[in-house]
């Protein structure tokens, strides 16, 4: 393991001192960019010396704390990918800090960045987190970062929910691609994100939905590249125009439902039994009527269901009188009277 030193930095072949009379306190007070990378470095040691340093190149090692870096009041670039980190700290001091790049490491929680008010870039794709687990926020650390981060990286790092970073109102690119983000609704809070410019959100879930892409340029009115594709004015227009009518139609059937009367004499409600429509109630009349009609195009004469209008019943005294009528001569006296279906005509 190697740490590193001002001395290590001096003998460097890459910091050749460009005047043989310069002193290593002199030549050290010049340094602006460092680059250290892959140097199997674990341990960062005082570099006060560097009071100018504005870059450090640090990724690929195996650094597992962040230290002895306040003094850098005038950094403005840190690359610590892909080392041994667990927490973000000691990091007040850079005042000027622009760019943060920490993908790779071992963190857990987004913290300790309350006084880095000018970072604009935060790089913290990739983490290696327990199994289950997802990257986490401070609330503190994204409201100190709501009016400067302009770039977030957070790709990678089973990320469900994205809602609490729509405090960022200022990110113009946003890349988080391989997390776990499922439905449309995940992403209304890119409404909120005027400034938006370029996303990747490939390999979520999401991207299966029907309409992803049309939803998610919608929603964001000034995105220009969306997962790697540039988004035409053309088709920004014809799908902002649809959105719009959409929305009117949605707008007028609501308007409709809430004019439209309502009719309580439609319902039974005067009895305490029902509170189904009148027409039911009569469902029964209903199906004798048809089975009315049923019966009669089998073959049912009509006077098998109901008695014909006009109709009246005859009594048996009507029915001898109109008999003594049409047969005078059973009517005379001393003899007997025929009933009519019993006479017959005698040939001699």
């Amino acid at each position: 393991m190697v740490r590193l030193t001002v001395d290590l930095i001096a003998k460097s072949s890459h910091h050749v001192k460009n005047r043989k009379d310069e002193t290593n306190s002199q030549y050290l007070k010049k340094i602006t960019h460092l680059n250290f990378s892959n140097k199997n470095i674990d341990y960062i040691d005082d570099l006060s010396a560097c009071r100018n340093l504005t870059v450090l190149y640090l990724y690929d090692n195996q650094i597992d704390h962040i230290r002895n870096l306040g003094f850098a009041s005038n950094m403005t670039h840190l690359y610590l990918q892909n080392n041994c980190i667990s927490c973000i700290e000691n990091l007040s001091g850079l005042k000027r800090l622009e760019k943060l790049y920490l993908g790779g490491n071992y963190i857990t929680v987004i913290e300790g960045l309350e006084d880095v008010k000018e970072l604009k870039e935060l790089h913290v794709e990739n983490q290696h987190l327990p199994p289950g687990e997802k990257l986490l926020f401070d609330p503190r650390t994204l409201n100190s970062l709501s009016k400067s981060l302009c770039v977030l990286n957070v790709s990678n790092n089973n990320l469900d929910d994205l809602k609490e970073l729509e405090i960022l109102e200022n990110i113009i690119q946003f890349i988080a691609t391989d997390n776990q983000i499922q439905e449309m609704k995940d992403l209304e809070f890119l409404s909120k994100w005027s400034k938006l410019w370029k996303m990747d959100l490939l390999r979520n879930p999401v991207c299966q939905k029907p309409k992803y892409r049309d939803e998610v340029i919608v929603l964001s009115q000034n995105l220009e590249i969306l997962d790697g594709k540039e988004i035409s004015e053309m088709g920004r227009y014809f799908l902002t125009k649809w959105k719009a009518s959409r929305d009117a139609r949605s707008k007028s059937r609501e308007e409709i439902m809430a004019k439209q009367p309502v009719y309580p004499q439609l319902y039974g409600f005067e009895h305490h039994s029902s509170l189904v429509p009148h027409g039911y109630q009569f469902s029964k009349t209903m199906d004798k009527e048809k089975m009315k009609y049923m019966m009669s195009q089998n073959g049912y004469k009509q006077s098998h269901l109901q008695r014909p209008e006009g109709k009246r019943n005859i009594s048996i005294s009507d029915h001898i009188r109109q008999l003594a009528v049409k047969y005078p001569e059973s009517s005379l006296p001393g003899q007997d009277v025929l009933e009519p279906h019993l006479h017959r005509t005698v040939v001699p």
